[in-house]
């Protein structure tokens, strides 16, 4: 299935759960979409739970398949992993609404987005280097996530961590990311610094 097949809001379908917030345990329906969640006049701001299972009549080459539309009222979404072995594919399409995605901190795909968009410390740490963004040439591979989003308003990626089973610490990354601490510089890695501690 692919993501474009599906591309357009039809408002004249109600939302799959009662109310736009909370967590939310995304399974395998055999439908067009797992979750679909297409609403007009009310923020959002949920948790996307991925299964840590295979559901028995889910075909191999199956992702986890998610929905959300809205007009203009903000967005906020997070993808809750814990297994990578749970591969997705989400859409998230709106008028001029203002989308923050959380994505799992092992996401490994295509993202595309629109040019202004903004990624947070944690998704540059630990996410960008898996991350092929608005690749026009990318197949639809069914071993890879696939993130497509578009909005006229402002669209923010933050990560999302599978180790601690929570949003990213905002002051945490910035750190990270300030001082080079995410990753061991190449030319540092085989050097022996003791001679520092000589007197």
């Amino acid at each position: 299935m692919s993501l474009s097949d599906h591309s357009s809001i039809s408002y004249d379908k109600e939302d799959l759960i009662h109310a736009p917030t909370g967590s939310h345990k995304v399974k395998y329906t055999g439908d067009n979409w797992d979750f679909h969640l297409d609403i007009a006049h009310k923020p959002v701001d949920l948790s996307l739970v991925l299964p840590h299972y295979r559901a028995r009549n889910q075909p191999i080459e199956h992702r986890i398949s998610m929905f959300l539309g809205n007009e203009s009222y903000p967005m906020k979404l997070k993808v809750c992993r814990n297994y990578y072995h749970a591969k997705f594919e989400m859409e998230v399409r709106a008028s001029t609404s203002d989308i923050t995605l959380w994505l799992p901190s092992d996401f490994k795909g295509v993202i595309h987005c629109p040019k202004n968009t903004t990624f947070s410390a944690g998704f540059i740490n630990r996410i960008m280097s898996n991350v092929r963004l608005n690749d026009r040439d990318a197949q639809h591979v069914f071993d890879e996530d696939e993130v497509i989003v578009s909005t006229c308003g402002r669209v923010t990626l933050r990560m999302w961590d599978v180790q601690t089973s929570m949003p990213e610490n905002p002051s945490k990354e910035t750190f990270k990311r300030l001082f080079c601490c995410s990753r061991k510089a190449p030319e540092t890695t085989s050097h022996d610094w003791d001679f520092l501690l000589e007197d």
